[in-house]
């Protein structure tokens, strides 16, 4: 009997955190955030005009099971500097703004009483520069509080322009529409559903025995050798969800402002009414509703030439 499982995706562990960490960012010229985050609604059907140069339904409309993804503003309220070492990049200084909330803020972390500004970081005391953001989930009718923080890269290569950006948007409010752009690709960072422990039937697809083998059904044919090492890469019980996942290449069909095109009557089931901007995105994405979902500009897009236009959203669909 094969092996079951894929060993890519090992150890299948808890999450240490509900907020993706960003392990890897795309290479960008332009100077902007290379990410934004929201929470996830649920999804819908949205009704598209195909444009697609080489689609085989060019010029009619169609019908894509897409994800709703509701965007508040985010706040930047300081930044990172990293400095170069042969150990890797190491954190030079963190600067905050004047103007960042700090009662917001105290919900997630103890903030310093004095703290350097910006404008005293010299251009030749540093290699590179993140911003750090907090999300603002009470804005949104998910009842959540308190904020996710989390630095965002910066694309460019020039530090210079990098540091004039962070500056520029320093203890402002940023809206997903001056980050992401409708028709690009995103790669979509989240930590998906958590089922609890499960038997290696349902975890990895081990094959179910007959009924007349010996000591069980649900288990795998061998766990090793008598006289030897039991072998990890053999299917068991464990842990199974809640783990970070990466779907790449996701489809942006739209970025809305008119919450009265997806609101279903009574809002989305499990997670309430749309208040703010939102992204209507092609396909799945991982993680239950209410989740931090982050979409991250794309490490490896594809050479697909889709075009859609967006036309119009299913109301009905979240109450079928």
């Amino acid at each position: 009997m094969p092996r079951r499982g894929s060993l890519a995706v090992w150890p299948r562990k808890r999450a240490a955190s509900q907020t993706p960490r960003i392990r890897s960012w795309a290479k960008t010229k332009d100077v902007v955030m290379l990410c934004f985050p929201g929470f996830k609604a649920g999804m819908t059907q949205a009704t598209v005009l195909d444009n697609g140069p080489n689609s085989m339904t060019k010029g009619q409309e169609i019908i894509i099971p897409s994800t709703v993804i509701e965007c508040p503003p985010i706040s930047v309220f300081g930044a990172t500097f990293y400095k170069n070492t042969p150990y890797g990049l190491k954190t030079f200084t963190t600067t905050l703004s004047p103007q960042f909330n700090k009662k917001t803020l105290s919900r997630s972390i103890s903030v310093p009483k004095k703290h350097k500004k910006i404008e005293e970081v010299n251009l030749e005391e540093f290699d590179n520069l993140r911003l750090l953001i907090h999300t603002n989930p009470i804005h949104t009718g998910t009842g959540k509080k308190k904020p996710e923080i989390m630095e965002i890269e910066i694309g460019g290569t020039d530090k210079k322009a990098k540091l004039d950006y962070a500056k520029q948007v320093m203890g402002k409010e940023i809206s997903v529409g001056e980050v992401i752009k409708t028709g690009e690709l995103v790669d979509a960072h989240a930590v998906t559903k958590g089922k609890g422990i499960q038997g290696p039937v349902k975890r990895f697809g081990v094959a179910i025995r007959h009924h007349k083998s010996e000591k069980t059904k649900r288990g795998p044919g061998s766990l090793g050798p008598w006289h030897g090492p039991q072998t990890w890469r053999v299917a068991h019980a464990g842990q199974m969800g809640y783990h970070q996942r990466t779907d790449y290449n996701k489809r942006v069909l739209g970025i809305e402002t008119d919450t009265n095109k997806v609101n279903p009557s009574g809002g989305f089931l499990r997670y309430g009414i749309v208040r703010n901007n939102y992204l209507i995105i092609k396909g799945s994405l991982p993680g239950p509703k209410k989740r931090t979902v982050i979409l991250v500009k794309a490490i490896r897009p594809n050479d697909e030439k889709e075009q859609f236009t967006l036309k119009r959203l299913s109301l009905r669909s979240q109450q079928l």
